[in-house]
């Protein structure tokens, strides 16, 4: 089958950085592509480059005759001075918008854009990207270009987008860190690694388990190719002279195995749990609302934060889940109802809009701006050690701000709310714009992170992966479903069949999961208390020992060690004896309720 576009030996660098080297490939019609890779690897530039928004340095783009390509960037830029609707048919000839203008407005209704007549220039970022992804879904054309379609829209219009696109006719492209998107609507992965783009057939998950063989076998070729090199050194530092044309082979050979180069182990990012001692009292809300005007966005809102909730936040744009985060965070105060944050709470706070930063400013300098040091499980890091961590080797760390990609920049955000060792995340929408590499490793992160996290997302994999427990935005209220985002989801869509009469307050709490203790936690509940006597009871004795041993040194060191090794126990029981009551009085609040 003949392809509709190719793209042969594409090259691109930005400031002598390479981020296209050679790049190669073929779409087919009808094709369903996923584009993955790390932030800055070049996703962005290689959908700029095939749209024609943008030249490359090197190589050649051929398409078929007369290909039609509607392009969604990541971040639209529109002139002021169009309403909504011409932006939206912007280029297209009137018999074409008088056709489309119903399905037009129905999108943008869906896509939470009703104001159709309002000026472009005056909506948000996330509107304006709205208000694009619209304008490429209303053009029939051969091949549609999408860069992170799922971007400021809620997960239910995630879900209508998925099978939109899923029926759709011309072929698809699109960057996106939605996992189960990728998985549902794709056939093929490109991934764009080291300026070269890999090719893997079948879905994200198919992806991932080729390109784990794939990177066994490189690095198992690695391992034989180091092996041959060790045995040639020998050889050679044996003192080996080139007399003959069998030996000077033999030192070519040498020489030209140490110059080639060895796969790179995947470049993963790594987090150690960073966070400051959280006492008893950590967030506590009691009827909380909040509206602005004549709009009530939170009524009568009420939750104890436990130490190690996993929280998520979901609802349609607009319904405040954003402004729940703020008023948590002390930045906006409720019309009314009570918000006490305790004394040892250190608030990590990811806002979806990137705090300002002067664009001249080198990546290090701003981190050592926010701190110098880190105190990680792993030992102490300074900020370059710790943008280390963070996938920014030390070149890249003197790089100014205004040369990251968004990507690379929401990276950097994400290190600095971590270097300050917070013991509370709030994270507003943090998968925008994180490769999906990135957001396993927040996700493992999240897994060991001693403290609460609350997060507002609309990344369904996201939310089915990191929390235990959701609060969804219904008709005005905050209603609590202590399951994962799947079966909340399957829930909302069987009460949505429901004829509306059906569907009373009664039958809600019955979808919502009872609290209660897990069978480890019952018997870790039922014995703590002799847990932490046991513990007091071997510090006491281990006391009695050192005032003995007084005058035994290496006595003394061994006694101290154990001191403080109990120490560490007996601090640990402690938070999980905080922890079991507040949620054993949490249980019997909810038998009251009920």
């Amino acid at each position: 089958m003949a392809s509709i576009l190719s793209a042969e030996g594409i090259c691109k660098s930005y400031g002598g950085r390479p981020v296209l080297n050679g790049a190669t490939l073929h779409i087919q019609p009808g094709e369903r592509i996923g584009v993955v890779g790390l932030n800055g690897a070049g996703k962005s530039t290689l959908l700029r480059i095939l749209a024609g928004v943008e030249e490359p340095d090197a190589g050649a783009i051929t398409q078929k005759n007369g290909l039609t390509v509607a392009y969604l960037p990541q971040t639209p830029d529109f002139a002021p001075g169009r309403t909504v609707l011409e932006q939206v048919f912007e280029g297209l000839s009137r018999d074409v918008r008088d056709a489309a203008e119903y399905e037009a407005k129905n999108m943008l209704t869906r896509l939470g854009v009703c104001a159709f007549e309002q000026d472009i220039g005056t909506l948000s970022g996330g509107q304006r990207k709205r208000v694009a992804l619209a304008a490429a879904l209303a053009r029939s054309v051969d091949l549609l270009l999408l860069d992170e379609p799922t971007n400021h829209i809620d997960e239910r219009t995630v879900e209508w987008l998925e099978e939109r696109l899923a029926r759709y006719p011309g072929a698809l492209m699109m960057v996106t860190h939605d996992r189960y998107f990728l998985d549902r609507v794709c056939g093929r992965i490109v991934e764009v690694q080291g300026g070269n783009l890999y090719a893997h057939e079948g879905n994200f998950s198919a992806y991932l388990e080729r390109r784990a063989a794939r990177e066994e076998m490189e690095l198992a070729g690695a391992r034989k190719r180091r092996s041959i090199l060790k045995k040639e050194l020998e050889w050679m530092q044996r003192g080996a002279r080139a007399r003959s044309t069998k030996q000077k082979a033999r030192i070519e050979r040498y020489e030209a195995l140490a110059q080639v180069e060895g796969p790179r182990e995947a470049e993963r990012l790594k987090m150690g749990s960073a966070s400051a001692r959280l006492g008893r009292k950590i967030v506590e809300l009691e009827h909380v609302c909040k509206g602005f005007g004549d709009r009530r966005l939170i009524e009568d809102f009420s939750y104890v934060l436990l130490r190690d909730d996993r929280v998520g936040i979901v609802g349609p744009n607009g319904c405040g889940k954003t402004t729940l985060l703020s008023m948590i965070a002390g930045t906006l105060a409720p019309d009314s109802g009570r918000i006490e944050v305790g004394d040892t709470v250190r608030f990590g706070v990811f806002a979806q809009e990137y705090p300002p930063v002067d664009p001249d400013l080198r990546v290090i300098d701003y981190m050592r701006s926010i701190a110098e040091y880190v105190q990680t499980p792993e030992g102490r890091l300074s900020a370059s050690q710790m943008l280390e961590q963070f996938l920014f080797p030390p070149e890249a760390q003197y790089t100014q701000v205004r040369r990251l990609s968004g990507g690379e920049r929401r990276r950097l955000y994400l290190c600095s709310v971590l270097m300050g060792s917070p013991n509370v995340l709030l994270l507003d929408e943090p998968t925008n714009d994180l490769d999906t590499d990135t957001l396993a490793i927040l996700e493992d992160y999240l897994d060991v992170f001693a403290g609460a996290a609350i997060v507002v997302s609309h990344d369904r994999f996201f939310l089915d992966r990191v929390c235990a427990r959701l609060f969804a935005f219904e008709d005005g209220r905050l209603v609590p479903y202590v399951c994962s985002y799947s079966e909340y989801a399957a829930q909302r869509r069987e009460r949505d069949r429901q004829p509306a009469q059906e569907r009373t307050p009664q039958a809600r709490r019955e979808r919502t999961r009872e609290l209660r203790f897990s069978f480890k936690e019952q018997r870790e509940y039922e014995t703590i208390d002799a847990t932490i006597a046991a513990l007091e009871a071997e510090i006491a004795s281990i006391d009695r020992e050192i005032e003995a041993a007084a005058s035994d040194y290496m006595r003394l060191q061994e006694l101290g060690e154990r001191r403080r090794e109990a120490d560490a126990k007996l601090e640990q029981a402690t938070e999980r004896w905080v922890y079991l009551n507040d949620l054993a009085e949490r249980i019997a609040a909810q038998e009251k309720e009920s």
